[in-house]
């Protein structure tokens, strides 16, 4: 951040590109991406070569099923449940919206356990979960720490936690990023899958996505230049809320406030 303040150039953020709905279009086609190879990450790493308990995530007939807590149910939490309910996995989300939690129950058609998220929840569910993803988001920022070290004693032995927030610093205290030649590590007897870029896994896959959702943005700015974010239309509103770094100026008041740096409100630093 401080190079980009330093260089005095324009720089616009995909993930905190926002569309008229509040959402953020260029982050979603990664966290589809990554929600749904979470939960392939997990049934791999649950596995006993690799070091798990040896739990099959969906079961067979007459045998229990694997249990998934998901933390977050944004667009990564809700694509990795969608796979693990796929597989037959029993599946909780955890979330702090009250509305998000119905639109999942809704979705899901109360195929998974919907739960407020609160420490105690949170301590609760891990602790008979045998895969647990960390799905959560705060735009701009670094992931909250919702699972503790202290915590990890209450979780089974062999058990799995899946950090899809590590770019944004994780979301489990005892997370390091990992690559994907080196995906795993154990803290206290649990299983750490904790890859940075999880979809560079699939990289077909994730560039065409992308792709799709960014040409529209790229376009507007290829054609208009910063006047692009000016525009009164969805793409260009999106592309303002985008900004974060423009002359010098940090423009993103998360980006601000997790690096303790001056924040200049967008409309202003393009003014100035």
């Amino acid at each position: 951040a401080k190079g980009l303040v330093k260089s005095g150039c324009t720089a616009i953020a995909y993930e905190t590109v926002t569309d008229d709905k509040g959402t953020l279009p260029l982050l979603a086609p990664m966290s589809e991406v990554a929600g749904r190879l979470a939960i392939e990450a997990a049934g791999e790493a649950m596995r006993r070569s690799e070091g798990g308990a040896g739990i099959l995530l969906g079961g067979v007939p007459g045998v229990p099923a694997g249990r998934v807590t998901v933390l977050g149910g944004g667009v990564v939490g809700t694509h990795a449940a969608r796979m693990a309910v796929g597989l037959g996995a029993e599946v909780t989300i955890v979330d702090r919206s009250i509305p998000r939690l119905r639109q999942l129950d809704e979705l899901f058609h109360g195929r998974v356990r919907t739960r407020y998220s609160t420490l105690d929840t949170i301590d609760a569910e891990i602790s008979v979960a045998d895969a647990v993803i960390g799905a959560v988001l705060i735009p701009g920022a670094s992931a909250p720490k919702l699972v503790t070290r202290a915590m990890l004693k209450h979780m089974k032995p062999g058990s799995v936690l899946v950090d899809v927030a590590i770019d944004q610093g994780g979301c489990f205290e005892t997370s390091k990023p990992t690559t994907h030649a080196e995906p795993t590590y154990v803290v206290d007897g649990i299983i750490h899958y904790c890859v940075a870029n999880m979809p560079g896994a699939v990289p077909q896959t994730s560039a065409a996505a992308l792709n799709n959702a960014t040409l529209p943005y790229g376009l507007a700015l290829a054609d208009k230049g910063l006047e692009a974010l000016h525009a009164q239309s969805e793409i260009g509103r999106g592309l303002l809320a985008g900004l974060n770094v423009h002359k010098g100026k940090v423009t993103s008041k998360a980006v601000a406030d997790s690096l303790n740096l001056k924040y200049v409100e967008p409309e202003v630093a393009l003014t100035a």
